[in-house]
This record gives C-alpha cells, sequence and structure tokens, in this order.
C-alpha cells in the first residue's frame, strides 16, 4: 500500500482526535519553526512550548533550573521574556545547554494541536532536506500548518507544497492524500524559487508583510535560506520538549 501524505492548512481545519498516533510535521516558517531549528542547532538542550504566555511564565517559577523565556506576541518581543521570536537571536553564546520555555500566536498552538500524536517534527525552509531524509515509511503523513492569526499564509503553504513535492518523488514515493496536499504541491512547483525569489515570495505573504512592518527583514532572509541547518525539532507528545530528532 502506498504512503500519503494529507495537508492541513491552519489548526482549525483538522480534529485533533485526526492525529491519534500519527506522524507530524508541523510548519511555521515565519517564524517559529525555523527559530525551533535555530536554537537547537546552536546547541540548546531542549525546547518547550506553550500555547499562552501566563502557562510559560508559570512553568519559568516553577522549573528546578535555570530556563530562558523566548517568544513573540504580535510579532514583538514579551516584556520578561529573555529573547523573541528572531532566529539570529539563538546563538551557542545565548543558548548553548539552556532549556528554553517558548510561545509564540501562531506556531506553539499549532503544536498544541498535536498532543495524541506518536512523532511530531518540526520543518522550515531551513531544514528542508533534512525533514524529508527524516521522513520514513509511514502509512499516512500529516503536515500541519500554523499559519497567521488563524488565516491561511502563503509562506506554510509553499513549504508544505516542497515537502509533498519532495516525498512524492522518492523511490518508494508518497501521494498526495488530500486535495490541500494537491494544491501546496502545485503552488510549490509553479513558484519561481530560484536565485533568491523564495525570499521574495516570503516577503509577499500575510506573515511576510508582518514582519517587514515591524522592521524585521532579516529574519525574512535567514528563513528564506535553504537546508542552512541538518537538524529536525522533534516534539515528544509525552513530555511536551522539543529535542534534535
Amino acid at each position: 500500500m502506498k504512503s500519503t501524505v494529507s495537508v492541513h492548512l491552519l489548526p482549525a481545519l483538522i480534529d485533533p482526535t485526526e492525529l491519534t498516533d500519527a506522524t507530524v510535521v508541523v510548519i511555521d516558517v515565519l517564524r517559529a519553526t525555523s527559530t525551533i531549528t535555530a536554537a537547537l542547532a546552536a546547541g540548546a538542550a531542549g525546547i518547550i512550548p506553550f500555547a499562552e504566555v501566563a502557562a510559560a511564565r508559570q512553568r519559568a517559577a516553577e522549573f528546578p533550573g535555570p530556563v530562558l523565556l523566548g517568544g513573540e506576541r504580535e510579532g514583538k518581543r514579551i516584556n520578561g521574556f529573555d529573547l523573541g521570536n528572531s532566529p539570529g537571536e539563538y546563538t551557542p553564546e545565548v543558548v548553548q545547554d539552556q532549556t528554553i520555555l517558548f510561545t509564540t500566536t501562531n506556531g506553539t498552538r499549532a503544536l498544541a494541536t498535536c498532543q495524541q500524536a506518536s512523532r511530531v517534527w518540526l520543518a522550515g525552509f531551513v531544514n528542508l532536506a533534512a525533514v524529508v531524509s527524516q521522513v520514513d515509511s509511514t502509512p499516512e503523513l500529516h503536515i500541519l500548518c500554523a499559519g497567521t492569526n488563524e488565516k491561511i499564509s502563503q509562506e506554510d503553504m509553499l513549504l508544505a507544497g516542497a515537502l509533498t513535492e519532495a516525498l512524492s518523488s522518492r523511490s518508494e514515493p508518497f501521494t498526495p492524500g488530500n486535495d490541500s496536499a494537491r494544491l501546496a504541491q502545485r503552488a510549490w512547483c509553479s513558484s519561481d524559487t530560484q536565485a533568491g525569489q523564495l525570499e521574495h515570495l516570503l516577503r509577499a505573504g500575510r506573515g511576510g508583510q508582518n514582519l517587514l512592518q515591524l522592521g524585521l527583514e532579516a529574519d525574512i532572509a535567514f528563513c528564506a535560506t535553504l537546508d542552512r541547518f541538518d537538524v529536525v525539532p522533534s516534539l515528544d507528545p509525552q513530555t511536551g520538549t522539543i529535542t534534535r530528532a
């Protein structure tokens, strides 16, 4: 039986029970999954995601050792937090061997949808090839896009399409399992991603426009760098911690 890959363009478009015991790839290109990948590549011990700011603060107060608080609301670093959601902030000098409690507007809420999954990986353009290599034979793979403020985002759809296309081109190919996978694949295949055009595409989407308004052009360029890292973040649904796969 052929394996299938199904794309869900927003967390609201899937019942979380459909992900029970499933293998899921979560996408928030701008910026959560890209930033988490950068943090692990820089040597962070682990990242614990939270859907809400208050929950992250409470966990920090109760945590048995030192932790860093990272994340954003409305694209900006949260008051009192150590770090925002810019991947360039997460350098080895700052995060090496550290545990990071992390909350964002879109990405960490998407991760909360996957609590009943068996395996959860995080993808960005920065680790596209590594994620494709990580995916082994599974009857059905789900790709969950975080979107932007509960709306479909161009950058997440493009990465979902890139993953679908790469998995469909393997020697033992996955086949698109729903219309969203087919639409995302066509969007990616029809896009000009050569000679820096990927950054242009990310700037043009909803998430990119939000970052441009905040003066965070450098974040878009960072997140548009293909295969910057050979790292696949893996969320353990039992412990709620993200580490390197």
